[in-house]
């Protein structure tokens, strides 16, 4: 069927359901074209049967329109293009003169405030990870309370015997989600831009290296090295998917539709999969090791000048999935000196998101939406858990993820400066870590932290909140009133 075949028969489906003005939104599954309808009374469903190309109607909690494997999925692209809305948003309604005063009022402030490919990137990643802000604030407050008792015990402050099954079952519960955050970021990251987001789950669970043993590893096909299990981070990830969506809308368009749902995601998976883990993958291994060399060097030169570099350069490394590389050195250094003096100022990085968030909340505090965002994370975010202060608040605002680091970066200098401040054992960031500092250098590192909280707030509400959020906070009240 062309192309304009497919269009024709969603607007010949839309004709008989009363209209896209009637429709609330449109999914589709395997078979079936599923709208959720405002008015039944305008829904014409002998017309709708009689329609070439529809293969029969059901009534249930929404209206499906049944259309057959292959072709369901590009009438129901057509349908929703022709609306100017992705699968599953929410259809446009026909707006009454005060909404349309306030949304004049809201373009006239922020008509200078052009859209451009950063912006565009920007909003994919908040799109992607705004929908898992709710998962990774509950998970975390519950890692963040298991690594503070973890601490404990390791610090023998609490008995082991008595809170280590305790500390088990929370760490099981956080790492629902925390240790499968690339597929749950797959599957958003294929929401976004067009995929099926089971493939994009299965593409994130890719760079996990499921089934993979030390004993078998795959091998990096430029260097020969082992790689390792989450190469690449959740960027690698979203890379991924994205290359997944472009290669399926494609082979959509391609594929004929009797044996498109069996051979577009058979290749999708396999092309993109392979590329995952045979070039994506290898290329984040080539990045580490040469960061390794430049943390090496970093950390031989010493003081306040590396403490503010590993300080503020941690974060990206992190969302890379980089920050793995970095146990060995910390291991080495627990056996050689008795502490890590490094996981102190590499610390520093989440506190700096912590200052951050506390300068966009003061500033942005008339937007109520973005300060509830706010006000979930920082919790989580002070007891070291830092994925959704990253993937939630800063790093969707383009501006203050880089102010943020500039804080860890500070704090870092400032332990970096004092020196001679290391963790007795490998342990999570923020507060939580304070058990760990060895030969009672604690209060360093407390002072480490809120040099960072400060740091991270000042540049932040000085120089990185985004003009555009500042206009949006501002006019909240006048947006959001009925």
């Amino acid at each position: 069927m062309a192309e304009d075949n497919y269009k024709l028969l969603g607007q010949q489906i839309f004709e008989q359901v009363g209209g896209a003005e009637n429709v609330e939104k449109l999914i589709h599954c395997m078979t079936r074209v599923r709208m959720t309808i405002k008015d039944y009374s305008k829904v014409n469903l002998e017309g709708l049967k009689a329609i070439d190309g529809v293969l029969g109607v059901v009534e249930e909690e929404t209206l499906q329109v049944v259309i057959g494997p292959g072709k369901v999925n590009k009438v129901a692209q057509a349908m929703v293009d022709s609306v100017g809305v992705k699968l599953g948003e929410p259809f446009p309604h026909e707006k009454s003169l005060e909404e349309l005063t306030r949304e004049t009022k809201a373009e006239a402030k922020d008509k200078y405030n052009k859209p451009s490919a950063f912006k565009s990137v920007l909003k994919s990643i908040s799109n992607i990870f705004i929908p898992l802000i709710p998962a990774l604030v509950g998970a975390g407050l519950i890692g963040g309370v298991a690594s503070v008792l973890s601490n404990l015990i390791v610090a023998k402050t609490i008995d082991a015997a008595t809170w280590s099954q305790l500390v088990l079952v929370l760490n099981i519960i956080k790492n629902g989600i925390f240790t499968y955050l690339a597929i749950f970021t797959g599957i958003n990251t294929a929401t976004e831009f067009g995929a099926t987001p089971s493939l994009g789950g299965i593409i994130g669970a890719t760079t996990l290296l499921t089934g993979m043993t030390p004993d078998a590893p795959l091998k990096n096909i430029f260097t020969g090295t082992p790689l390792s299990a989450g190469q690449g981070g959740i960027i690698g990830a979203i890379f991924a998917v994205w290359i997944l969506a472009l290669l399926e809308k494609r082979l959509h368009k391609w594929i004929p539709d009797a044996i498109d749902i069996i051979v577009t995601p058979t290749v999708s998976l396999l092309v993109v999969g392979l590329a995952t883990i045979f070039l994506i993958m290898p290329v984040a291994g080539w990045v580490s090791n040469g960061l390794v060399g430049t943390i090496n060097w970093i950390i031989n030169v010493g003081g306040a000048f590396s403490g503010f570099i590993l300080g503020a350069f941690f974060l990206p490394m992190v969302m890379l999935g980089l920050h793995q590389i970095l146990t060995p050195i910390h291991m080495e250094m627990i056996s050689k000196t008795g502490s890590t003096q490094l996981l102190p100022i590499l610390a520093m990085a989440g506190a700096g998101q912590v200052g951050a968030a506390i300068a966009l909340w003061i500033r942005l505090r008339k937007n109520k939406d973005f300060t509830k965002l706010v006000k979930g994370a920082l919790p989580v975010g002070i007891l070291g858990i830092g994925e959704p202060l990253i993937y939630g608040i800063t790093l969707p605002l383009g501006r203050p993820f880089i102010t943020s680091c500039i804080g860890g970066g500070i704090g870092g200098a400032v332990i970096g400066a004092f020196g001679h401040t290391g963790a007795i054992a490998i342990g999570p960031s923020g507060v939580a870590l304070i058990p760990l500092i060895a030969g009672g250098r604690w209060w360093i590192y407390v002072v480490g932290l809120l040099a960072a909280y400060l740091g991270g707030f000042i540049v932040t509400y000085l120089f990185g909140i985004p003009q555009s959020e500042k206009d949006k906070a501002d006019n909240w009240e006048v947006t959001h009133t009925a």
